[in-house]
């Protein structure tokens, strides 16, 4: 059983969340997923969730995979350096560390990016990089792996991410099967990605 613990902010991106939620958390046998934040409290976005969450001081539980999702509280958050501190913590203690979207920007923050491939939302690409100067964007994936560390693209992107890691730890006819439980048509290539070549006619 490995932990999955999910880092939530203000104005979280829904997706990005309860895209991999429900990839890992309909494999309870594997998998259990719980909710974290800097003060441990409810959070909200801006479609109007609300989860309850646990204070980041307080995880009892170990974390072997650490979700940092995006959306439009990354903005303020990379700015908090409580959270980013928090965040280095934490990731030193997990096994696994995820990105989708802009969350990447977080965790390019807190410089454990530098020198290793990641990737984050086409539409907030100039942005997310100003983040980590020395990190090596790849703005053409739909996912990248760099040791422990994943990143993916805009918001969908995460589920493809999400099953790709299930591929690389159960094998990929496991993750072909999660795909099509959820009638989910997953995207395999980590380097095909069409929404580049929309912004890039």
């Amino acid at each position: 059983m490995m932990n999955l613990t999910v880092l939530l902010f203000e104005d979280f991106e829904t997706l990005d969340v309860f895209g991999p939620v429900e990839i890992f958390g309909r494999l309870k046998d594997k998998y259990q997923v719980s909710f974290c934040s800097l003060a441990g409290r409810i959070i909200k976005n801006e479609h109007g969730i609300s989860i309850v969450t646990e204070r980041m001081n307080d995880l009892r539980n170990e974390v072997d995979i650490f979700l940092i999702p995006g959306g439009h509280g990354t903005r303020a958050a990379v700015n908090d350096n409580g959270l980013i501190e928090k965040i280095i913590e934490i990731c030193g203690q997990s096994k696994y560390v995820l990105t989708v979207c802009t969350g990447s920007a977080l965790l390019a923050k807190t410089g454990l990016l530098d020198g290793r491939k990641a990737t984050t939302n086409k539409k907030a690409f100039d942005w997310v990089i100003t983040q980590g100067q020395h990190v090596e964007w790849i703005k053409k994936a739909r996912w990248t792996k760099a040791d422990k560390f994943y990143t993916s693209a805009g918001v969908s992107a995460g589920m493809d991410m999400s099953l790709g890691f299930l591929s690389d730890i159960h094998g990929v006819d496991y993750a072909r099967k999660v795909a099509f439980e959820i009638e989910y048509n997953w995207i395999e290539d980590m380097e095909e990605d069409n929404f580049y070549l929309q912004y890039h006619k």
